[in-house]
């Protein structure tokens, strides 16, 4: 009997640690970077509550996790750094200074090159990445403003919206040279490419929908305007492969486009000026910064409603968690 009670004992408490190490795996924090107040939030996927803030720089906008996940980097534009947070435990790893108005981040593919663009300097940066530290390569003169990046699949080309000259502007990374300007709709901000590496679609925050370009042939081709909501902003993949969400920032709405179609086959409300979105693991939460108001929004894709809602800090902008849905 008293073999019986031991061994049973043993089971319960592997059960226990079993359990509550799922429980950790699953609830990595969230963060959302409030850019005029220079650090981050930290919030608790559980409860949904800040559990603490973390100094930055000066205009932390955007954050792209490392190649090898260890790493979350938040880009401060207006200190000229980079935070690197453990994207686990939310504690600063180190900071990297020397980079010029890093407003926008993205590695490639292939994982070899770091690019950023100085959205108030007008330059592309390319960096050379060796794991640990960004060296630059290439500083290219773009124009004004460029805004936000995307890189192919093959990683061959950089695209980046000039949202003040209204361009979308093509860059090749074996060169490092600009090969490409058109001429695109008013204000463009968020580039995202389909997982085809096809099409591009561009969110025009001065107009009132997306455009879709056909890039199949190296030269971008306009072959849609998709309407969604005065503001069209910023993209985050579904994460199903078949749909990309992109939040209209004037309208106060997050609508969800079909790859196949390019037609809007459904809204969420997201008020208070949505902008950068993530999507859980599950694909049953969007995560979104709602600019104006100082919050985070929580939105249950299957209702279509605002569940929940976390004060943050002034202008919040990029909200991302490493337990989040795929990125195409």
């Amino acid at each position: 009997m008293v073999i019986y009670f031991r061994s049973l004992w043993r089971v319960v408490i592997w059960a226990v640690l079993v359990i509550s190490g799922t429980a950790n795996a699953q609830n990595n924090p969230v963060f959302v970077l409030n850019s005029l107040d220079g650090n981050v939030s930290v919030i608790d996927p559980v409860t949904w509550t800040e559990k603490e803030r973390i100094p930055t720089g000066k205009e932390p906008h955007h954050l792209y996790l490392t190649p090898d996940e260890k790493s979350v980097i938040v880009a401060n534009a207006l200190s000229d750094s980079l935070t690197f947070i453990d994207p686990r435990t939310a504690k600063i790893q180190r900071t990297v200074t020397g980079i010029l108005d890093p407003y926008q981040l993205r590695f490639s593919p292939d994982m070899k090159w770091f690019v950023t663009a100085a959205n108030r300097l007008n330059h592309i940066d390319i960096y050379r990445w060796d794991g640990q530290t960004p060296t630059l390569a290439k500083r290219i003169a773009t124009g004004k403003t460029p805004s936000h990046l995307w890189i192919d699949p093959k990683s061959a080309t950089i695209w980046s919206t000039m949202q003040d000259s209204d361009e979308l502007v093509a860059i090749d990374l074996a060169t490092q040279t600009l090969k490409s300007r058109t001429p695109v709709g008013s204000m463009p901000a968020d580039v995202f490419g389909t997982p085809d590496g096809k099409s591009l679609l561009i969110g025009l925050t001065g107009s009132d929908g997306v455009e879709v370009y056909d890039i199949s042939t190296g030269t971008p081709k306009l072959v849609k305007k998709i309407p969604t909501g005065q503001g069209a902003h910023a993209f985050r993949a579904l994460g199903d492969k078949k749909h990309v969400l992109v939040s209209n920032r004037v309208a106060n709405t997050i609508s969800q486009i079909d790859y196949t179609s390019f037609e809007v086959m459904a809204k969420f409300p997201a008020p208070s000026g949505p902008d950068c979105m993530d999507v859980s693991a599950d694909g049953k939460r969007i995560m979104v910064a709602s600019r104006w108001a100082k919050k985070l929004t929580v939105i249950d894709i299957a209702s279509r409603k605002v569940v929940q809602q976390v004060k943050v800090g002034k202008s919040p902008h990029g909200v991302w968690t490493l337990d989040h849905a795929t990125r195409q």
